[in-house]
């Protein structure tokens, strides 16, 4: 079924591009890995992509030493969004921002996992479009108050735009196709986000189909996070491995990997911990080892994203007590000297570094 709708929306060729991986081959690529337990990096001085990525913000110096700060835990792994306004006006200078933000992971040991599409809008109001040049200052009390889509909502359903879609998505996964510092390639971000619903689920299934024509050596994925029963179908048929989003206890993160096992493929999960929805790390990182199953949690280092406020935070909402994400303050102290010293016990990292990370 999803094929022959593949070939009905893309009679380019697209649907004869190269298949979904088979379950062997995903299981053995999976093998292959470490367990993969990482974390969401935007660095402290980026309120969101368009800063992260772009030239005159490009902040090498403190991605090296957050990076640092992270591998010091433990973690083996990142997950980064791209921007694609950032491609379109500059294709050469983003592949070669992205390449020094490999390099920089890998003298970390960290692998990455790249996001190149995102449906996600935040603040008040929320930024539905990325622009280029300055951007918003963070709205105090909010989290993610300057964070942008990529392309931005209106480009995801406007198919005179799709061209330039498919060469930003064919330029970065073909430079990159067989990188080893690249794990996976996320293709979506929360599809049906901010509203767009199953709209995005025509952008979704190109993504899938151009990112397959460069046929790159590492999986491609999008992980379910609650939207339509449609979307998350289609996620899950596209993807090489599987991967979701989870926010909240022990007890329902558990139930949902035994949902996803029946799926029969590596399971990861790209996004979770969140305090205040129940996340712990004493309890959730020792079954996501168990169960071999990869993670990254959301947020490193607290700065421009103020993420240490929660989805539901207003405006002036007073600093918390306990933050909604993120492990360390910008000086590199963690937030809790508990939860950092859990990490390092379960991951496994002896490390000399206990009540401050090296900065």
């Amino acid at each position: 079924m999803l094929l022959s709708l593949l070939a009905i929306v893309f009679p380019s060729g697209a649907a004869d591009s190269p298949a979904r991986w088979t379950l062997e081959r995903a299981w053995t690529w999976s093998k292959a890995q470490p367990w993969i337990v990482g974390f969401n990096f935007v660095p402290s001085t980026a309120a969101n992509t368009t800063e992260f990525w772009s030239a005159e913000t490009f902040d090498a110096a403190t991605i090296d030493r957050e990076l640092g700060w992270g591998a010091d835990l433990g973690f083996n792994s990142c997950r980064v969004f791209v921007q694609f306004l950032v491609w379109k006006n500059d294709p050469a200078g983003l592949k070669q921002r992205l390449e020094h933000f490999l390099a920089l992971a890998d003298k970390h040991h960290l692998s990455a996992t790249v996001v190149l599409f995102d449906d996600c809008a935040f603040g008040d109001p929320p930024q539905m479009e990325p622009y280029l040049g300055k951007q918003r200052e963070p709205i105090p009390g909010m989290i993610l108050p300057s964070w942008t889509p990529s392309p931005g909502v209106s480009e995801v359903t406007n198919r005179t735009v799709w061209p330039e879609l498919e060469r930003y998505v064919k330029d970065v996964v073909g430079t990159f196709d067989h990188d080893r510092r690249i794990l996976l390639w996320d293709l979506y971000n929360e599809p049906g986000n901010s509203a767009m619903h199953n709209q995005s689920l025509p952008l979704l299934e190109a993504s899938f189909a151009w990112a397959r024509a460069a046929n790159p050596s590492q999986p491609l994925t999008s992980s379910v996070w609650g939207a339509s029963p449609e979307m998350n179908q289609h996620q899950l048929e596209l993807s090489d491995v599987v991967s979701f989003h989870f926010y909240g206890d022990r007890d329902g993160l558990a139930k949902r990997i035994e949902e996803l096992k029946s799926e029969g493929r590596p399971i990861i999960n790209t996004e979770w911990m969140a305090r205040p929805k129940g996340s712990r790390w004493e309890t959730d990182l020792p079954l996501f080892k168990e169960q071999r199953v990869g993670c990254y949690n959301w947020g490193l280092v607290n700065g421009r994203t103020q993420c240490q406020f929660a989805w539901w935070s207003k405006r002036g909402t007073p600093e918390p007590k306990v933050w909604f994400h993120d492990l360390f303050h910008r000086d590199g102290t963690p937030h809790d000297t508990n939860e950092t010293a859990a990490i390092r016990r379960i991951i496994g990292k002896n490390s000399v570094l206990d009540s401050n990370a090296e900065h």
